[in-house]
């Protein structure tokens, strides 16, 4: 066969044998992964790339009436009924038994599972087709990252009863994790909300079934109801400062700042302790869905081996205390929010962990920021950087090798 002029002509070749499929479910996968490759391509609105793909592929095979192409068209526009031309797509009078099935589907469960600490939840979602004929009952199941407010990955596939299982049993069998119904509502939400902010990533994380199944996963997830009102605002500021003083206050006057002998400390001990508490706090802010009392072994390495050296500047009472302060907080936001026993201690094992890189970084300064290196180098000076005049001076006399430096 000779090499495909265009696209379209490339995606009917790799689709060839559609007809031969043995269900409407093995056909929209089919379809899904073809469609993957233009998601995986594109640079921004992946989503909107695959629409307007759509859209042309329906133009530009309209005349086509081989058995394959008119089943294509069928199982594309079923996968994004959006794009423009979809709604007039009809199977072909040849069409394989199960095509009148695409797209007709219905949910028969919703149900969510993450870790404890909150880094990631899973969502996951069985359907059935309207009829047997469209093949077997199917589960979606999409991760959501909430460390970055992306969706990290989404699957189709089945047995779906095998996949629930299979999540049940690994819930069941690991402490520091949770199961739970879902209301379909929510679900659509939270999947829907952090995919807008995957398709629009210049490049997505290292999951193949991301691309593969998005087509898919966004045709199942439009069969959800959706909410009849806004989602609640997400926190993407800062606490306010009353909020933020009666965080640390509670903090105080909490057993573990007891324990880590930090409810006694003054002087220039006292302001340190402050310091770093108040870097906790702004950390806690990064977020997409900030909550200052989430914390756990990936939170507090992505703050102590990477945030804090890029965003502060510590002197060396500042870098002594801040691992003693971030186990102690740690210790009693887990508590606080009611986290096993065994979830406080990892956290506190892995911070643990943690110090002697933390540790080295400090001392080499190879993650600080530009910005940070120069303050850091304003105060090895023994410059002010609140005092307009010293500071001038300084850059004056820097003036070649911060130039050199940027």
């Amino acid at each position: 066969m000779a090499t495909p002029q265009t696209p379209y002509d490339a995606v009917l070749h790799a689709a060839r044998d559609v007809t031969k499929l043995d269900s409407a479910l093995d056909a929209e996968m089919l379809g899904a992964a073809l469609l993957g490759s233009v998601y995986e391509i594109a640079e921004t609105d992946r989503e909107a790339a695959v629409r307007e793909f759509v859209a042309g592929f329906l133009a530009a095979t309209s005349r086509r009436r081989t058995a394959a192409a008119t089943t294509v068209r069928a199982v594309f526009a079923a996968l994004v009924p959006d794009a423009v031309g979809a709604d007039r797509v009809r199977p072909g009078a040849s069409a394989p038994a199960w095509s009148g099935q695409l797209g007709k589907v219905h949910v028969t469960g919703t149900w969510a599972y993450g870790d404890v600490y909150g880094d990631q939840t899973s969502y996951l979602a069985t359907f059935a087709y309207d009829d047997a004929v469209g093949g077997p009952e199917h589960a979606l199941v999409a991760l959501v990252d909430h460390n970055i407010g992306i969706a990290k990955d989404v699957f189709v596939g089945g047995p779906a009863s095998r996949i629930l299982e299979q999540v049940r049993q690994l819930c069941a069998d690991d402490e520091l994790t949770w199961f739970r119904e879902e209301s379909p509502t929510r679900m659509r939400a939270e999947v829907s909300r952090h995919l807008a902010v995957t398709d629009d990533l210049g490049q997505l994380p290292g999951a193949s079934s991301l691309a593969t199944d998005r087509a898919l996963v966004g045709a199942r997830l439009t069969v959800l109801p959706a909410a009849t009102a806004p989602p609640p605002r997400l926190a993407d500021e800062p606490l306010p400062d009353a909020e933020r003083s009666a965080e640390i206050r509670r903090f105080l006057n909490s057993p573990d700042a007891t324990r880590a002998g930090l409810d006694t400390l003054d002087g220039a001990e006292l302001a340190s302790l402050h310091f770093c508490l108040g870097l906790l706090l702004d950390h806690a802010a990064t977020f997409p869905d900030a909550d200052p009392l989430r914390w756990s072994p990936t939170v507090a390495g992505l703050f102590l081996l990477d945030w804090v050296h890029r965003r502060a500047v510590l002197d060396m009472d500042d870098a002594a205390m801040l691992p003693r302060v971030l186990r102690a907080f740690a210790g009693y936001a887990a508590r606080r929010r009611g986290l096993p026993d065994p979830a406080v201690a990892a956290t506190d094992s892995a911070i643990e962990e943690m110090v002697p890189e933390f540790v080295r970084l400090y001392a080499t300064g190879e993650r600080r920021s530009p910005a940070t290196a120069a303050v850091a180098q304003l105060m090895a000076d023994g410059v002010d950087p609140d005092d307009p005049a010293a500071l001038d001076a300084w850059i004056e006399a820097n003036r070649h090798r911060l130039a050199d430096d940027g």
